[in-house]
């Protein structure tokens, strides 16, 4: 496993239509105190984490059920695990009360490797930064409108006080009619670095392309793959990463602030026209631009001349004209 050694920074765009891509705790789209729509970067993190899960790699934070703790009443209810638990069931042994044992073992987790982890459990407290953060997905259709539907229930109210304790119960699904959340997130290789040299960790070399690859694959599908009641219908539109040459000291603020979103016609265009400026600023510094998107239902707007683009389902290079779309080089 090679070494990663340049930084990544971009974006990650999910489209939801008929959908709730993150709930509050009473069921509506989350929102700031003015009201504009967004989504957590915990959302975003859970369906890459899914995705990996499915993929039969290790993650570590994600729940995971067990049947009882073996004692009195509890011991055949279903219950999620504890982090220790979690632990044990991943890797066939107790937490050591050597730190970098457990370190080995987190580093073998991807969402550990790519998010970073909190290890707060009996004998550890390990606080490890992730190399790749991810933001708040704000959503850019200034159109969004949140639906209330009426969903009943084939069951009777069983709480014998209520008025309605006859009938069947009526409960409710809310959902955005069509909403777009624009995620930034930056990649620091380098946030690992210092554990390599810690006694008992010699075989560890930091963070490396492989973990990348995997957090590059579910930022492209990790969205679309989930398909519950309320995530159905929200998907990966787009992604954009810019990939800096080796060990170039190079920053570009958070991305999200320069995308708009508009309608032509039927297709959703993604205006990112206002990064030109700032790759140009970079730009001798810059190995790589690569630009995902859905080439059925969306344009991209970059002038970019070192953005390429490819479908997001395929992987397959887009040219200029295919599928209808018409980028502004």
């Amino acid at each position: 496993m090679a070494k990663k050694n340049n930084r990544v920074v971009g974006l990650i765009g999910i489209v939801s239509r008929m959908a709730n891509w993150n709930a509050d705790f009473t069921g509506l789209p989350k929102t700031i105190s003015n009201g504009q729509i967004f989504g957590s970067d915990k959302a975003l993190k859970y369906s890459i984490k899914r995705y990996w899960e499915e993929e039969g790699r290790k993650v570590l934070y994600i729940r995971s059920y067990k049947l009882g703790n073996g004692k009195g009443k509890d011991v055949d209810k279903l219950q999620p695990r504890a982090l220790d638990e979690r632990y044990e069931d991943l890797f066939g042994e107790k937490v050591s009360s050597s730190s970098s044992e457990v370190l080995n073992r987190l580093f073998q987790c991807v969402d550990v490797m790519n998010f970073g982890a909190t290890f707060a459990v009996k004998d550890q407290n390990i606080g490890l930064t992730g190399p790749v953060q991810i933001g708040q997905g704000f959503n850019k259709w200034d159109s969004a409108a949140v639906e209330v539907q009426d969903i009943l229930s084939p069951f009777r109210n069983s709480n014998e006080k209520s008025v309605d304790r006859d009938a069947t119960s009526i409960g409710k699904k809310t959902t955005v009619d069509e909403a777009h959340y624009i995620y930034p997130f930056s990649v620091n290789p380098k946030h690992y670095d210092h554990y390599t040299e810690h006694p008992g960790m010699e075989q560890f070399e930091g963070y490396t392309e492989e973990a990348y690859e995997a957090f590059k694959q579910g930022a492209l599908i990790g969205a679309t793959m989930q398909n519950t009641n309320s995530k159905s219908g929200a998907e990966n539109a787009f992604a954009l990463f810019i990939e800096f040459k080796d060990n170039v000291p190079a920053y570009m603020p958070n991305l999200d602030p320069y995308v708009k979103v508009r309608k032509d016609k039927e297709r959703t265009v993604y205006d990112l026209t206002a990064i030109d400026p700032l790759l140009a600023d970079v730009d001798e510094h810059i190995e790589r631009v690569e630009i995902y998107v859905n080439p059925y239902a969306a344009d991209i707007e970059l002038s970019s001349p070192r953005a390429h683009f490819f479908n997001i389902f395929t992987r397959t290079a887009i040219t200029q004209g295919n599928h209808g779309i018409a980028y502004q080089r």
